[in-house]
This record gives C-alpha cells, sequence and structure tokens, in this order.
C-alpha cells in the first residue's frame, strides 16, 4: 500500500537529512580521527537538523563489514591507506531512512568501491513492482562480478518500516530461491556488500558489540537499571542505540552493573560487528528507496 501524502513527506524528510549528513561528513574523513568522533558527529548533525539517528553510526573499516559503533570510551583511530565505510540512519516519527557510503583512503580500494557503487545504480534502474527478488540478486551478483569482486553473500538489503530497521523482505546480492516479488508502497534499504574475488565472501560475527536493542520489559532490582530500561522503552523502542546515548543517565560507578543486569536479562540484546571471514577488505554502498507504481523513487 502507498504511503499518505504525510508519511511520504517525513521519508522524503529523513531522506534528505541523510543524504546531507552522508554527503558532508564523506569529505570530512581523515586518517588518524578517532572513530567516537566521526560517529558522534554524525548523529549531532542528524540532531541538529530536527531528526534523530534510527540507529548508532556504524564506522566500519576495512575487513569489518558492519556493525562498528564506538564505545563510550572508544581510542580507535582511522588507519592510513584504509577502506572506511559509514553507515547512518535517520527518523523522523519512526519513519527511516538507511544510507551508506564508503570512502578509500588512497587509491587501492577504490575499484571495490566503484563496483558497490555501480551494483547500488542498477539496483536502482531495475527495481520496481513485480520485479522477482531472485532476479534482483542475480543482477546484483552479476554487476559484481563483472567488475571483477565477489558480492558478500550473507549481509542484504533490507525492507523497512515504522520504528523497524529490518522487516519483510531481504534484497538479497547473490542469486537466492524465493518467489517474493517487489511490491508498490515498499521501503527498503538497498545495500550491496563487495570484497575481492579471493575472499570467501561471507561475513561471520566478531566478539566486540557496541549497538544494542530493546526487547521485553522486565523486573529490575537494582533501580539504576529500572532507570535505563525505561529511558530505552521510551526513547529509543525498537531501534538500535548506542551505550554512549546513556551517559550521565545514573551515577557513572552503577552504570556498568546496571547495563550488565538489562543484558543478562534479556532486556536489551546487543548486535556483533561482522567481520569478513578470510579478512578481506569489504566496500558498502547504499540507498533508501520508495518503490512506486512507476519504478522506484531514490530517497537518500
Amino acid at each position: 500500500m502507498d504511503p499518505s501524502e504525510d508519511v511520504l513527506e517525513k521519508y522524503k524528510q529523513a531522506g534528505k537529512i541523510a543524504s546531507d549528513v552522508r554527503e558532508k561528513i564523506k569529505r570530512n574523513i581523515r586518517e588518524d580521527m578517532l572513530v567516537i568522533d566521526v560517529c558522534e558527529e554524525v548523529e549531532g548533525m542528524i540532531r541538529e537538523r530536527g531528526a534523530l539517528p534510527a540507529f548508532p553510526c556504524n564506522v566500519s573499516i576495512n575487513d569489518v563489514a558492519a556493525h562498528y559503533t564506538s564505545s563510550p570510551q572508544d581510542k580507535m583511530t582511522i588507519p592510513s591507506n584504509s577502506l572506511v565505510k559509514i553507515d547512518l540512519g535517520v527518523h523522523i516519527d519512526g519513519y527511516i531512512a538507511d544510507t551508506a557510503t564508503t570512502i578509500s583512503l588512497g587509491t587501492a580500494f577504490e575499484p571495490l568501491v566503484k563496483a558497490a557503487e555501480a551494483a547500488l545504480e542498477k539496483a536502482i534502474e531495475i527495481l520496481r513492482p513485480g520485479l522477482s527478488i531472485s532476479k534482483f540478486g542475480s543482477n546484483i551478483q552479476e554487476v559484481i562480478r563483472n567488475h571483477g569482486f565477489k558480492p558478500v553473500s550473507n549481509l542484504t538489503g533490507h525492507q523497512v518500516g515504522r520504528y523497524l530497521i529490518h522487516v519483510g523482505n531481504l534484497l538479497p546480492n547473490v542469486h537466492r530461491f524465493t518467489l517474493a516479488k517487489i511490491r508498490s508502497g515498499e521501503v527498503y534499504g538497498v545495500e550491496p556488500f563487495v570484497t575481492t574475488s579471493d575472499a570467501i565472501g561471507m561475513v561471520e560475527r566478531g566478539t566486540e558489540a557496541n549497538i544494542f536493542r530493546f526487547l521485553k520489559q522486565k523486573s529490575h532490582k537494582n533501580p539504576y537499571a529500572k532507570k535505563l530500561q525505561e529511558y530505552i522503552r521510551q526513547n529509543f523502542r525498537t531501534l538500535p542505540f548506542s551505550e554512549r546515548w546513556l551517559q550521565q543517565l545514573v551515577p557513572p560507578d552503577k552504570h556498568k552493573i546496571a547495563f550488565s543486569s538489562l543484558l543478562s536479562s534479556h532486556t536489551i540484546m546487543s548486535y556483533p560487528v561482522f567481520i569478513e571471514a578470510s579478512r578481506n577488505p569489504v566496500a558498502q554502498a547504499e540507498h533508501t528507496i520508495l518503490i512506486v507504481d512507476e519504478g522506484c523513487l531514490v530517497l537518500t
């Protein structure tokens, strides 16, 4: 079902902010920058423009494909000659625009970036109501292989819902048999992930996890855990959040135990970083796209 004019306007506003912030941070990335400064600059720019982050800014470097954001005291810096993926999300009243870009510091990874961007361009060209999702994946895989690279087979694009980053259909970057088809009115985060031809072409879970999501309200004896739970529930709903966003809510010496209590009780869950299994570099490009009767509308 096509969105109402009011909903469409919110998507467009979120998309415009996401696009503006993406292009600005793309110009600012330099080696030796603190990753936490990049995350907080992106999130700050979104808030300054009257919207909210739909999830913590991801800064995923080299073989880290996705889901790296800084912890509160992160000291990581951007290495020289690295491949830096910036993935950011904006929401207005729960309507989400999700976009990503890859910056090659140095020339070595530029062909990989171009392959991801070419795959995204192909997606925009072919997305329309009635398109088979199997055919979509085959087309994206073909573009990436024609550039001499390999798609990451277990990372996909995804349908987006209100206050939901991932809902409904997935958009694979490889051929995958499914009877599902694209329908008018659906919104997708379309994101090809590309790695080198000699890579395994799959990601695995890393040990680090700094992105979280509320699961279910639980009873907590710890008053600081109760306070954190209520703040998370009211402010983020089903959207991912960062522990950085909870600083100063409870006394610093009480925070660690309270936050650990939320994790151990499954009040919240964590998203581990995804790392290319053969430790080869990964590039990403992403737009949020609304499917319309004539084809698709790029929101970001």
